[in-house]
């Protein structure tokens, strides 16, 4: 195993800091409003496109960052620590629909997309249908070869970002009698014949992060639109997922550390019997605990970021750091609502809404149980 550094460089925390002040400033004061509302506006998008967040590894030569996956995992942790929702609105721009786009796009795919997606662009993948969550190549998308396009048929659902995007990374099958090697990535404009963006989901958390279903009838998409080769969506799609997971794990951390943040804060001014409760050692005892399990996530999940910059194998570490993240966040969120007590459990303080968004962690992007399969099937050969 490649040996790679996890404490921050000097870049990378002014980095990480400077997000999280643009977050604690700007999206920390619309929270409440777009959990109730369900939706991030449209202004607040900007900022993020002004800031330089939704256009991280982009190249400086197409109007990106032209910086890190590292610096794309640290941006998802710093805005998830004030609002998860807006975390993966940046994490599925950079780590799927992005990444894809650096890794398997052409020249004129590149030169046409990816500008757009640094500069005002927001990107979706889609890839889950309704008979296809964790078996997620069971799809029954088609795609028919039209002579100069391909025709798209089916309903594609639970895509992050489905309502706000312009641009999708659609999965379809070219042949279902030849499995994981008939699936084909396709790259589909909002405006394209026969497209349309359906229900957005009323959800548990998350809430103001979109996820809709996706309608295809006839969607004629140009034979110029496909991603990678015919017959090599199972790879663009798996490998991208490997990475979208470190994503996950990032804004879990992000997560668990806001819900510790708050909870640390109503200890210490939060009296009973004469005396902030945070001077109990019961109490101490959690949060020390809580604190510990979250530097053991965040390293798990910087390893697992600064291999893939390493261009190492991090298949097995992708997923310890998302089970693990997500588990730690459910925890932290679950411990913050006990230390408000029945503060905690009502609207008008903060960690009920942390609690709600940490459910997901453990069901998108590959649930718990397919992250252990992963692991054992590296750990086990």
């Amino acid at each position: 195993m490649a040996s790679v550094p996890t404490a921050l460089a000097d870049d990378e925390r002014l980095f990480r800091d400077s997000v999280y002040q643009f977050a604690d400033r700007e999206v920390r004061p619309l929270v409440r409003t777009m959990d109730e509302h369900a939706r991030i506006e449209r202004p607040l998008i900007d900022r993020l496109f002004a800031l330089g967040v939704m256009g991280i590894e982009i190249p400086e030569a197409e109007g990106g960052g032209g910086a890190s996956f590292f610096h794309a995992i640290l941006a998802v942790e710093a805005l998830s620590r004030v609002d998860p929702s807006v975390g993966v609105l940046v994490d599925v721009q950079n780590t799927l629909v992005a990444n894809a786009l650096l890794r398997w796009g052409g020249a004129q795919q590149r030169a046409r997309h990816l500008r757009a997606l640094a500069s005002g662009t927001i990107g979706a993948y889609a890839l889950s249908e309704a008979g296809s969550g964790s078996d997620a190549f069971a799809l029954t998308t088609r795609a028919v070869d039209a002579g100069d396009a391909w025709q798209l048929t089916g309903r594609k659902l639970w895509i992050t970002n489905a309502h706000e995007a312009d641009l999708f990374i659609v999965f379809a099958t070219v042949d279902p009698a030849a499995g994981r090697h008939g699936i084909t990535a396709f790259l589909v404009e909002r405006g394209f014949t026969g497209f349309a963006v359906g229900k957005k989901e009323d959800k548990l958390g998350i809430r103001a992060s979109s996820t809709c279903e996706l309608l295809l009838d006839d969607c004629r998409v140009p034979k110029a639109n496909v991603l990678g080769a015919v017959g090599a969506g199972y790879k663009v799609a798996i490998e991208t997922l490997n990475e979208g997971r470190i994503g996950i794990g990032a804004q879990m951390i992000g997560l668990a550390q806001g819900a510790l943040d708050h909870a640390i804060a109503y200890t210490r001014q939060r009296k009973q019997f004469g005396r902030p409760i945070a001077e109990f050692q019961a109490v101490q005892h959690q949060v020390a605990r809580a604190a510990t399990e979250l530097a053991a996530a965040r390293l798990l999940v910087y390893h697992a970021a600064r291999l893939r910059d390493a261009k190492a194998p991090f298949l097995a570490e992708a997923a310890m750091c998302k089970i693990f993240a997500s588990e730690v966040a459910e925890r932290t969120a679950s411990l913050a609502v006990n230390l408000f007590g029945g503060n905690g459990f009502v609207k008008d303080y903060p960690v009920e809404k942390l609690y709600r968004d940490a459910k997901i962690g453990q069901i998108y992007e590959g649930t718990s149980n397919l992250q252990l399969q992963t692991i054992a099937k590296q750990v086990l050969g």
